[in-house]
């Protein structure tokens, strides 16, 4: 008979730390509890048990209980049951899988979402993660019949996450169901990783073999997923708990037997079924795994005896210790060893060579962490997977981040979604990407961020569309300043906030008003599209609401000359409120062009001789307040007193603010408001 066992069958990485985190507790001693049992497996469970270890299934058991430990399960738990049970006085230990604190995390800070876990609702898992869903806005769905009678507005968002043992085909069938409904969804596949292969293994082994045995508790939801996977490719197919159960005579007839279990089955479970179906004796099988037989490019496992600062010891088990050097445990330069591992810690490492020359095995951990790293890389490369990782160098075109000692490449065009060209702000910063190309037999893994940036922008700009409408106050952030305006980062699209409307006065260079990365409240006076017009001119701040009282006819007034032309000075009475005080009204004496007698800045003070509110214009003249203290008596045709009619087109045509052809061709955006700097282009001057 060919016997043979999945590569993944057995603990999956949570459940051993749990169970691990139990075992480390009871050697430190005083009473331990752990709220439901730490993992479905009877076997387990009992030797706990037997160690002292007690089972609370209740809040009330926990009352007149002496004070200890409380372990929480890898399932995890809600988190108000998580602050009660601290209310108690004991130590709580939190041995959840982390897989599942992810889900936890996730569906608490998507609180705008509706909630759909793909799940057996009765599960512990299930439960714990309804816990950290907020107020309530959740759905659990199990089955193809319940993804179909899902029925919530259209308008509502969905955030779809599935129980970490779930099938993940199944999973997918009922993510398609839901999105055919045309809901806004966001999936995130959080069945874990260990689950799918171990599924994906099961499912390639019961192919080929005649006979297949499932090993786990019948509690145990991802043992009954094997199950069924296996049972669907081998009509033979057994689930047991141990050995016991096995009933040899019903493989007498197979020669393929292949063997798999649950992610809460023991190894030495596993082990015990294999003796029992290779007829040999649990004590032959441990004395075999004694005698190490090793090669180069094994994989061993052993225990640190010493650590320098170069340098680690390791036993393999072998007649000789192996050796790790500073330059195969790591690429990080000039690290002690001494400070990230110390004696007694278990290592894995990969055989470089079975004598290096002075009778020891010459091992690495980097490589092998490598490998391991590549691995994780190409399953994050085939599920889109976002990482995170520290930048380990600032290279010329780009930058270099490291996963479980693989390199990945992020190119400077693929950094952010616009040109950076200082990349050293990224030095040890922790950054989000996805892997774009992979190929490590080129030493060519590709990260992209710039894919995430933009993501993200676009959801932000598709929420802030739907809320901003015309006239609405918004505050923002400059992000860019030109010549003719800037540009305010509104939390998803940039608006525009053109030179004429930065304020009601004249502004010369948008620069002297606004720094980048300045807070700005403005409001919309536009939305052409995708296109935001910006204003700062509120109306309730407009100086012509109370002109005709300060300016009315006969006033004196007080303003500086602003700018002049060769037929007349153009006097700011106040940010937004121009006055022409034409060449002829100067001086009672004949004045050529107004420079010959007054400049920039000069403070003047003359009379009010017309105040036209509908043209907001304003004309002014000093003649008339010489003429005023004269003792010459003055006609009422006197010039010095007349209306006075400015050539406002001359004005107009030489002061117009921020040309549009010069405005429109400036590269600093993609997305430059031709619209919006055509508007101030035809728009009628206040200023006349």
């Amino acid at each position: 008979m060919n016997l043979e066992i999945a590569e993944s069958a057995g603990f999956c990485f949570g459940v051993q730390r749990a169970v691990d985190v139990v075992y480390e507790e009871i050697k430190n001693g005083g009473h331990i509890y752990t709220y439901g049992p730490i993992i479905h497996n009877e076997v387990v469970v009992e030797d706990l048990k037997s160690k002292g270890v007690k089972v609370i299934e209740t809040l009330e058991e926990l009352n007149g209980l002496p004070k200890g430990t409380i372990i929480i399960r890898s399932h995890g738990i809600s988190k108000n049951l998580l602050d009660e049970l601290a209310s108690y006085g004991h130590k709580i230990v939190d041995a959840t899988c982390p897989f599942v604190k992810k889900i936890h995390k996730t569906v608490s800070k998507h609180d705008e979402h509706h909630i759909i876990i793909v799940g057996n609702s009765q599960h512990p898992e299930v439960k714990g993660i309804i816990g950290w869903c907020n107020n309530d806005n959740f759905t659990v769905i199990e089955n193809p019949d319940e993804a179909r009678l899902l029925d919530l507005p259209l308008e509502t968002k969905l955030c779809i996450v599935a129980q970490t043992t779930f099938n993940y085909n199944r999973f997918q069938e009922l993510v398609e169901i839901i999105s055919k409904k045309g809901y806004d969804i966001f999936v995130l596949n959080t069945i874990c990783n260990a689950t799918q292969s171990r599924q994906s293994e099961a499912y390639e082994l019961a192919k080929k073999s005649d006979a297949m045995i499932v090993i786990g508790s019948k509690e145990s939801s991802n043992t009954r997923k094997l199950y069924e996977i296996c049972k669907k490719e081998c009509a033979n197919t057994y689930y047991i708990q141990k050995p016991d159960d096995l009933d040899l005579n019903s493989f007498k007839s197979f020669r393929n037997v292949g063997i798999t279990a649950g992610a809460s089955t023991p190894h030495n479970i596993i082990k015990e079924v294999l003796t029992v179906m290779s007829e040999k004796s649990f004590e032959q099988l441990l004395e075999e795994e004694n005698v190490v037989k090793i090669s180069n490019g094994d994989v061993v496992e052993g225990i640190v005896l010493g650590v320098k600062e170069d340098e680690i010891i390791l036993n393999i088990g072998y007649k000789s210790e192996g050796i790790i050097t500073r330059n195969e445990y790591t690429n990080t330069p000039n690290l002690d060893l001494t400070t990230v591992v110390k004696p007694g810690d278990k290592m894995q490492a990969k055989i470089l060579k079975v004598n290096d020359g002075e009778g020891q095995v010459a091992l690495t951990y980097k490589r092998l962490a490598a490998e391991k790293g590549n691995k994780r890389l190409e399953e994050a490369f085939n599920n889109q997977e976002v990482l995170s990782a520290n930048v380990a160098a600032v290279l010329n075109g780009g930058l270099s981040v490291i996963v479980d000692e693989a390199r990945v490449f992020i190119p400077a065009s693929l950094i952010s979604d616009s040109y950076e060209k200082d990349l050293s702000k990224y030095a040890g910063q922790k950054i989000d990407f996805v892997i774009t190309e992979f190929n490590p037999r080129k030493r060519r893994i590709i990260g992209d961020r710039r894919k995430l940036i933009v993501a993200e922008k676009e959801v932000l700009k598709k929420e802030l569309f739907e809320k901003i409408k015309v006239g609405m106050t918004i505050e923002g952030t400059v992000k860019n300043i030109t010549d003719f305006g800037a540009f305010i980062d509104l939390g998803g699209a940039d608006g525009l906030l053109h030179i004429s409307e930065m304020s009601w006065g004249r502004v010369d260079n948008p620069k002297k008003l606004f720094k980048v990365g300045e807070t700005v409240k403005t409001f919309i006076k536009d939305i052409q599209g995708e296109k935001i017009a910006l204003s700062l001119k509120f109306e309730d701040q407009n100086p012509w609401i109370k002109a005709e009282e300060n300016y009315a006819n006969g006033n004196i007034v007080t303003g500086k000359v602003a700018r002049m032309t060769d037929f007349g000075a153009f006097i700011e009475l106040e940010p937004g409120i121009d006055a022409l005080l034409h060449v002829s009204q100067i001086s009672r004496e004949h004045v050529d062009k107004p420079s010959n007698v007054l400049s920039i800045g000069q403070e003047i003070t003359s009379k009010v001789v017309e105040f036209n509110k509908d043209e907001r214009k304003i004309s002014l003249s000093i003649k008339a307040m010489e003429y005023a203290d004269s003792s010459d008596p003055v006609s009422e045709e006197d010039p010095a007193v007349e209306a006075v009619e400015a050539p406002v087109e001359d004005y107009t045509e030489e002061d117009k603010e921020a040309p549009v052809e010069e405005a429109a061709t400036q590269e600093v955006q993609e997305d430059p408001v031709e619209e919006i700097a055509e508007e101030t282009e035809e728009a009628p001057s206040d200023e006349a």
